[in-house]
This record gives structure tokens, C-alpha cells and sequence, in this order.
């Protein structure tokens, strides 16, 4: 299981100015923690290393250790919110993990056997790239695995379709949601006929 951990200070500046100060002059990205028995903290962290935190895909669903001044405790990411033309990280929440309290925390989706459906004319839409999860801290799984081996053109693959793994329930299933995950659908262009299509 790999081991993720960032450094973080105690942020006392708040507001929307003193955050465009933070990420402009001192190249910090603030954040807020939430969750567990405790107060919700402000925190400021090193723009370079939560950038080279996430380069790594596990780190968006396993359990960060952070370390805010020099107090270490164990926490998921929540939310990140992203420049929308560059893409970098610009406030991110935090939620605590505490051992036999649920958490929700979000997970990416890998979709496999993607060559099944397209060797069969289809084409694939990804709806989603990831899915929000309910579970316990030790359950919390790595990404959530979508197989369309079996998908034909036509198919809508949608949560309820997804086998959750052990101790883990998709949230938006949980409030009435059964949302679209991925579908199969016949090329948009037809292929031009061949000769041999053409001289029958």
C-alpha cells in the first residue's frame, strides 16, 4: 500500500484575498480540514508538493498522513478545486479519517476490456472518470474497476450495474441517483461502403 504525506501550516489569514495572496506571492495552495470530532482547520501547503502529490493517481483515494506543524493526523481528499485554464490546484478540503467512522471520499474509475465493444463497431463515452464512495477507512479502495466485456452497442452501464467491492457503497446510488457511468454507442459517422458492399 503506498504512503502518502504532505506538509502543511496552520493558515490564520483567511478570505478570499488573503487565498489569492497565499497562491500568488508565497506559491501556496489553501485548504480546509474537516471532519472527525474536531473543528475545521485552516491550512496553506507548498503549491510543487501537492502537485507532485497528485501525479501519483492513488494518492486522490488513499489516506494521506499530514503533517500540520509538526501535529500528524490522517486524512482523504475531499474536493479539489482547479484553475480552469490551467489546471492547477487552487483550494482543496480534507476530510479526517477516524478508525470505525465512515468516511466518503472519491475515487477514480478504470474502465477495462475497452477492445470487446469496439471490435464489435461501438464506440465508448466515459460519463464519468470518478465516483464518490461511503466506506471505513481499511476499506477504502484504490479505484473502482468498470468491465465492458460484455457491452453492447446500446448500453448504458450505470452504478447499479458496477459490483461495489467489500464495505463500499456509491453514494449517489445511496440518495435515489443510479447515474450513467459509461455507454456504447454506434459510430456517429456510418464507414463508407466498401467495393465489394457497394457491388451487391
Amino acid at each position: 500500500m503506498n504512503e502518502f504525506t504532505l506538509n502543511a501550516e496552520v493558515r490564520s489569514d483567511l478570505g478570499k484575498g488573503a487565498s489569492r495572496r497565499l497562491r500568488r506571492l508565497a506559491s501556496l495552495v489553501p485548504a480546509v480540514v474537516y471532519g472527525g470530532d474536531k473543528a475545521p482547520e485552516s491550512i496553506s501547503m507548498l503549491a510543487k508538493e501537492v502537485a507532485k502529490l497528485l501525479e501519483n493517481e492513488a494518492a486522490y483515494s488513499h489516506i494521506i498522513e499530514l503533517n500540520v506543524g509538526g501535529t500528524k493526523q490522517n486524512v482523504v481528499i475531499k474536493a479539489l478545486q482547479r484553475h480552469p485554464a490551467k489546471g492547477h490546484v487552487m483550494h482543496a478540503d480534507f476530510v479526517r479519517v477516524v478508525a470505525g467512522q465512515k468516511l466518503t471520499a472519491v475515487v477514480p474509475v478504470h474502465f477495462i476490456n475497452e477492445a470487446a465493444p469496439v471490435k464489435k463497431g461501438g464506440e465508448i463515452s466515459h460519463v464519468t472518470s470518478e465516483l464518490e464512495v461511503s466506506c471505513l477507512p481499511k476499506d477504502l479502495p484504490e479505484f473502482i474497476e468498470v468491465d465492458l466485456a460484455d457491452a453492447e452497442i446500446g448500453t448504458i452501464i450505470h452504478l447499479s450495474d458496477l459490483k461495489a467491492p467489500k464495505g463500499v457503497e456509491f453514494v449517489a446510488l445511496a440518495h435515489g441517483d443510479d447515474k450513467a457511468v459509461a455507454n456504447v454507442h454506434a459510430p456517429r459517422v456510418a464507414p463508407e461502403a466498401t467495393e465489394e458492399e457497394a457491388a451487391e
